[in-house]
This record gives structure tokens, sequence and C-alpha cells, in this order.
């Protein structure tokens, strides 16, 4: 869902010595611009390869990392049937997560391996889910912006050049706009609410509206990696294609729930009918990124604390893999 990380400089590892002829990468870019899919056991350049690694776990670790915020919720959800639907969103974040760390696999990288990375701050994720959810608008402005994002994002993955991946995400998509829409919802609810309501969802509205800009990554004068893999045809948009299409569809959202965007420079432009938007505060980006957010060191300390708790299960089921290949012996 959020494969920003993948724009930072200084995060690319040194290219492996492997060797590849002029030849095979000509054939590789035939079948990408025959739009062919690549599969697991098929050639692939070691830095196709890479690219997809650092891709593909990032997004996994978003979808672990982002269970966080929401489930922050799940004990003051305001009704049985909120905590229900927040509920079944929270294990879908779970099961997204484990479909992309199985996807990450076919490519040769193990998912312990994955999760060290993450775990000693090699790895990223997105950086949205480093912000605090401090009231229940929140809960929906993270389902309609945060998932509205995503989602742009991700429906052209499924178009992902790459077969595992693709695949992948055809499911998570559908899933994810279950979320927008629950969180669109939610919001809708607040605004025909109480004045104390609307202002709730004007007040949430206003502290993820630029972060949300944010999910899409730099800049693309200051994209190091979205040229190649737009070659590759791993990704299909630009960062700022998809941003200005996501400021599109959201607007007149924010419009028909009667609130303001936080941006005072936002105004429809006539003639191309795209809405222009002030600047986005990369400074704060890349603070986030850094681990310097408001949320970095708790989240992390959370994943930390979940992965030493659970060393028993994977452990005894260790012990009982082991166990079963010994009789089968």
């Amino acid at each position: 869902m959020y494969t920003q990380g993948l724009d930072q400089k200084g995060q690319t590892s040194k290219p492996a010595a492997v060797e590849e002829s002029a030849e095979q990468l000509a054939a590789f870019q035939a079948r990408i611009d025959a739009e062919e899919k690549i599969e697991a056991k098929d050639w692939m350049p070691e830095a196709y390869r890479r690219t997809l690694v650092r891709q593909i776990s990032q997004h996994a670790h978003s979808e672990i990392i982002g269970m966080q915020p929401e489930g922050n919720w799940l004990t003051r959800a305001p009704s049985l049937k909120r905590k229900a639907i927040l509920l079944a969103k929270v294990q879908d974040e779970a099961g997204h997560g484990l479909y992309l760390y199985s996807a990450a696999e076919t490519l040769g990288v193990s998912r312990d391996q994955m999760v060290a990375d993450l775990l000693a701050g090699k790895a990223k994720y997105s950086s949205i889910f480093n912000y605090p959810t401090l009231t229940w608008a929140d809960i929906g402005a993270i389902g309609w912006l945060v998932d509205g994002a995503a989602i742009m994002n991700q429906i052209p993955l499924c178009r992902c050049s790459y077969g595992p991946y693709a695949r992948a995400m055809v499911r998570i998509c559908k899933e994810e706009s279950f979320h927008q829409r629950q969180g669109f919802e939610i919001m809708l609810e607040l605004t025909r609410g109480s004045d104390e309501q609307k202002a709730m969802a004007q007040d949430a509205l206003t502290r993820w509206w630029w972060p949300s800009l944010m999910m899409f990554g730099p800049s693309d004068k200051d994209s190091k990696h979205s040229a190649q893999s737009m070659a590759w045809k791993i990704k299909r948009f630009s960062n700022d294609e998809l941003r200005q299409k996501f400021v599109d569809v959201t607007v007149p959202q924010a419009e028909f729930l009667g609130l303001k965007v936080p941006d005072d420079d936002l105004e429809l432009d006539e003639a191309s009918g795209h809405y222009r938007y002030g600047d986005i505060d990369w400074q704060e980006f890349y603070d986030v990124l850094a681990g310097n957010g408001p949320c970095n060191r708790q989240r992390m300390a959370k994943r930390q604390g979940a992965h030493d708790d659970g060393a028993w299960v994977r452990e005894a089921a260790q012990a009982y893999a082991a166990k079963q290949a010994a009789k089968a012996a």
C-alpha cells in the first residue's frame, strides 16, 4: 500500500556481482514492453529483483505497523458495530502483510530477514503510520484519506510486471476499497451529528491531509527510483501523477462532507480540470522517515515487543515441523 521509502537517497544496496549480458537485459525489457508477467523462476536482472524486494517488503511492513494506530481504538469504538467493523479491518491489514511477505519470499529473501531488517531500522514503512490517532474521527480520516491514497497507489500495482505481486494486489485492493468506504461513512456520520462531532471531523481532516499527500513519496524531480520502476512497469504512474489524482478525487468528497481542506492555496484550474494545491512540507516528510516523527519510537517498540512475545510460537512451530520431518524420514 505504501512505497514512498523507495525514493529515499542512500537506501539502495550496492549491486551484487552478477554477470548480466546485454542480450539478457534486452530480452528481459522486451518481455516487459510486451506486457508479459515475470514469474518467480524467470530470469530477471538483479536490480529488478532488489527493487521488488525493497518495495514489497516495505509494503508488507507498512500493513503490519499500520495495525497499531487503529488497534489503539479497538476497545474504545463508540458501539459494538463499530468495534466489529474496525476489528475486521485490522485483521485485513494483518492478512495483507502476510500476502506481501509471501510474495517477497518468491524473490529469494526470507521472511525472517525482512522482519529482522525492519526491527534493525534497515527497512522502512510508510511515514503515515507515525502519526497519533487522537480521536475516533481519526479512524474515519485514516479510512477515508490514508486508505483512499493507498487505493490510488495500489490499483496500478494490479498490473505490476511481477506476477506474484500483481496477483496479491487484486485481493488487497478489494479489501482496501471496503476500508475507504468505512472511513468515509464514519466522517459522514460525524459531519451530520452535533457541532462537536463536526469539529472533531474537521480537526482530523486538518491533521491528516498533508501526511496523506506525503504518502505518494517525493516530487518526481526528487524521486530516485521512479523512472526505472516505471520502465520496468513495476510502477505505472509517477508520484506526482498519483498525488494529483488523489487530490482531484478527494477535494469534492470533502466539500460534500462540508469540511474544509487545510490548504489556502487550493483552487480548481478550470482549464485543466485539476486542483492546484500548496507546497508540501518535505522536511517533515524526511524527518518522519528518518525516525523523528510523533510516534516512530512507539511504533517500533510495540513491534519489537510483539515480535519478542511471539518467539515461543515460532519456536513451537519449528519444533513441530522438525518432529514431523523426522517421522517422515
